[in-house]
């Protein structure tokens, strides 16, 4: 797919998503890998791979996995500009893909094998392997050939070290770059200042990320010297 396909959908003077631009990566050592929670007609979430000067993209309706027992739907969709990647915000109502969007993990990936990440799109396997903020392990994305409108894909997490059994997307849904969730987003709310430890829906707890106070060891030093003095007017005694 070639970005007139992203251009023709979108009216850039109306939308603050970036206007199409294939370069390649400025990015010196490994290629760019992004997944963005969007709230647009039905929630979903786009999964978004860095191959040959511009975002490879899937729609997944249920998100990425890292449970190799699940294997969630991804439709392949057109190709987004790189600079894409770091796209967060709102797009206006009235333009493609109306909605909030969060950029909910991002890294960057290898491939896995000798092939181009094209060539093995074309033949409808792709391996890679991803080390994102909340994504890492072994992945595949697989063609099922003969379905549909042909854009229909699995996204599956190999076994690895990294695999999660029960894992449930919904329990980190916040921003990586910006801590919110996708309500503040759609309010526009501005980026949080504390790190999440927990995430989810608005009322989840923020916790701070300063080390906890030796408070607790504090008195016992201070009992030190009347036991000592204690102990002095006892031997005086004797």
């Amino acid at each position: 797919m070639a970005l007139e396909e992203y251009a023709r959908k979108r009216r850039f003077e109306d939308t603050p998503e970036p206007p199409p631009k294939k370069a390649k990566s400025k990015r010196a050592a490994k290629p760019y890998f992004c997944v963005q929670r969007h709230d647009a007609t039905r929630l979903h979430y786009d999964f978004r791979l860095e191959i040959d000067g511009v975002l490879k993209s899937w729609a997944v309706p249920k998100g990425p996995s890292l449970d190799p027992a699940v294997k969630h739907f991804a439709a392949h969709v057109e190709d987004h500009p790189i600079d894409y990647g770091g796209f967060e915000g709102n797009i206006p109502a009235g333009n493609y893909g109306a909605g909030s969007v969060m950029l909910w993990d991002r890294g960057t990936f290898d491939l896995l094998g000798d092939v181009s990440g094209n060539a093995q799109i074309e033949r409808g396997d792709l391996k890679f392997h991803l080390d994102g903020e909340k994504l890492k392990g072994d992945f595949a994305l697989v063609h099922m050939k003969g379905r549909g409108k042909g854009n229909e894909w699995l996204l599956i997490k190999k076994r690895d070290e990294f695999a999660v059994p029960g894992y449930d997307v919904e329990e980190h849904a916040y921003s990586v770059i910006s801590g919110r969730t996708q309500e503040e987003i759609a309010q526009n709310l501005p980026a949080r200042k504390e790190k999440r430890k927990s995430a989810g829906a608005t009322d989840r707890v923020w916790k701070s990320d300063r080390p906890a106070a030796k408070k607790a060891a504090a008195p016992a030093k201070k009992a030190a010297p009347a036991a000592a003095k204690k102990k002095r007017s006892s031997s005086s005694a004797t």
